[in-house]
């Protein structure tokens, strides 16, 4: 799915460059593994955290992608990770036969070697991807539950049950968090108490992270369009036709960018008008990477990745990955690297060294 929260544009302590997207990258390592996820790794400022198929997750060093440590918990991977100074939180399910239900756990795992250290089993497996924001840990459930928990102890501060399931990308800002759902419902949540403040139904399931200003909320939805509504009530403000599901939607300044299955990537301004539109090589399921006025994409079923110059949507640029892009993980910056998930592993590009 999709990858993680908007936390994947920008990384602390790391001076970006309107030119790195631009400039010449070129492979600086790999990490080969024949079991990658449609999960987008965690990663903090010195380390990645790749989620591999088994239950297992994995600490590469992103200076050298040098393995820190390995580590088992059981079962399946069912969400996106995600970590901060002092932990990565990693949301799992037991495997179990055919027409049963599995059950689900969130755990922390700890930096140095992760090792348990809280685990908080659930009746049904988290989906979509895991998000942060102060002290709570968000995440929607298999069973249509929305839950925030208290990411020192694993405890579960609230715990709200709705009509449909969640496969998305839970968004909290200023006090509100944002939930989609697989029936095509935006829910705004109280961060505190989990009380609905307001929801609004598309056609299609809403599994993008949103995007939020003070008065606007941006979505995309499977049923083909990007929506803009009234962040204090979810009214509809406009709404804009793409030809297939809309699943990842970035603000960029004053501008929206949009990636959609039709294999194109939209360029609107806050009103919905159009600004440019640009074909890709394949469908786009992951969120795309942006830095500054270029944004990258990771188009399914190509063998390269895709800079874009966000002024006019030219193509500026093209990561080779040797390997097809079968992955809906989202493209990463870590420390002065950009990583891509490939079936066959990770792959960090950067500019050449130079003497």
């Amino acid at each position: 799915m999709l990858a993680q929260i908007l936390t994947v544009f920008l990384i602390a302590n790391f001076s970006l460059s309107d030119a790195l997207l631009s400039q010449p990258l070129t492979v600086r390592w790999r990490y080969q593994s024949e079991v990658t996820l449609n999960l987008t790794p965690a990663y903090d400022n010195e380390r990645i955290y790749l989620p591999l198929a088994g239950g297992t997750i994995v600490a590469l060093k992103a200076k050298d992608g040098q393995l820190f440590w390995r580590t088992e918990v059981g079962g399946e991977l069912s969400a996106s990770p995600i970590a901060d100074e002092s932990a990565i939180y990693v949301a799992s399910e037991t495997v179990v036969k055919a027409n049963e239900k599995s059950a689900g756990a969130l755990r922390a795992l700890g930096r140095e070697g992760g090792v348990t250290q809280w685990m908080t089993p659930l009746v049904r497996p988290l989906r979509g991807a895991l998000s942060l924001n102060g002290p709570r840990l968000f995440a929607g459930g298999s069973d249509g539950r929305a839950y925030a928990f208290d990411k020192r102890t694993g405890g579960v501060l609230w715990s709200i049950p709705f009509d449909s399931p969640f496969a998305g990308q839970p968004v909290a800002k200023d006090g509100r968090v944002y939930f989609g759902s697989e029936d095509g419902t935006l829910l705004a949540l109280d961060e505190a108490t989990g009380r609905v403040l307001w929801r609004y139904r598309t056609k299609g399931a809403v599994r993008g992270p949103v995007a939020v200003t003070k008065e606007y909320v941006f979505f995309g939805s499977g049923d083909g369009y990007v929506y803009a509504v009234s962040n204090d009530k979810g009214r509809l403000k406009w709404r804009k036709r793409t030809g297939a599901g809309v699943e990842a939607v970035a603000l960029v300044g004053d501008a929206l960018l949009a990636a959609s299955l039709d294999n194109f990537a939209y360029f609107l301004d806050l009103k919905g008008s159009m600004l440019w539109k640009k074909q890709l090589p394949g469908r786009i399921a992951a969120q795309p990477l942006t830095v500054d006025e270029t944004a990258l994409f990771t188009p399914l079923s190509s063998s390269e990745g895709v800079v874009l110059g966000l002024k006019d949507g030219k193509q500026v640029n093209s990561l080779p990955t040797g390997d097809e892009l079968t992955s809906s993980a989202s493209p990463i910056i870590v420390g002065d690297a950009v990583i891509l998930t490939t079936e066959h592993g990770l792959l960090a590009f950067a500019r050449p060294v130079t003497n």
